[in-house]
């Protein structure tokens, strides 16, 4: 890792140019909305990290934490809540009083993609505070990522051949360095609405990551 990634994240990154462009524009149209690199949001001595892709457009974008205030975080969250990771089952805005314990929530690239979709080059260009992210984690630590994009982040954050540790939905690597790697469709409208992911299906992945680090899986709790 370079000197220049020795953070795992910085507030004021312009590293991408059509990016940094586009967070330009989108605080000329909404003055009110964050706008800008979004941080990491949970527990700092996390054992559990789930990685995500990019900011969406009103809900990250516009509150500034992670899948908080749009529909990705809806089953997200309800479902971190529901194995014990949440304080609550709902995430509204950063003053919500939301807590996530033994839990952090990241994304492979920090600002705002055009259309949600954020090129390779970008992703590369993010990467560094992603490796720096993940040395951070004790040993034993599981890694959830959301989408292929997210897996294929922690691959090279890990400098580890793509190809050797293919995305699959449910998915469980035990990687090298001992972090178990496990994989979940993207929680978007898009995967929600076409059934592509359920509710049963995630809730079986985010309950197998309790699993691994507790032995056993916590019961759901009413909201």
């Amino acid at each position: 890792m370079t000197a220049a990634y020795a953070v795992t994240f910085d507030p004021e990154c312009t590293r991408c140019p059509r990016l940094a462009d586009h967070l330009a524009a989108v605080r000329r149209a909404h003055p009110d909305y964050h706008a800008a690199p979004v941080a990491p949001f949970g527990d700092p001595e996390a054992r559990l990290l789930i990685v995500g892709l990019a900011p969406g457009m009103h809900g990250a974008n516009r509150t500034g934490r992670p899948f908080t205030g749009d529909f990705a975080g809806i089953l997200l969250y309800r479902t971190l809540y529901a194995h014990g990771f949440g304080s609550q089952p709902e995430a509204t805005a950063v003053d919500d009083g939301l807590v996530l314990r033994g839990c952090r929530i990241t994304n492979a690239v920090k600002c705002l993609p055009p259309e949600n979709k954020p090129t390779t080059e970008e992703v590369r260009t993010c990467n560094g505070y992603l490796a720096a992210e993940l040395a951070t984690l004790p040993d034993a630590a599981v890694l959830l990522a959301l989408g292929q994009v997210a897996h294929n982040a922690v691959l090279r954050a890990l400098d580890l051949r793509q190809s050797a540790w293919r995305f699959g939905h449910g998915v469980e690597h035990v990687l090298p360095n001992g972090l178990r790697l496990l994989d979940s469709y993207h929680c978007s409208r898009y995967n929600t609405q076409t059934g592509r992911l359920t509710e049963p299906m995630f809730d079986a992945v985010v309950g197998r990551c309790r699993e691994l680090l507790t032995g056993d899986l916590c019961v759901v709790r009413s909201a």
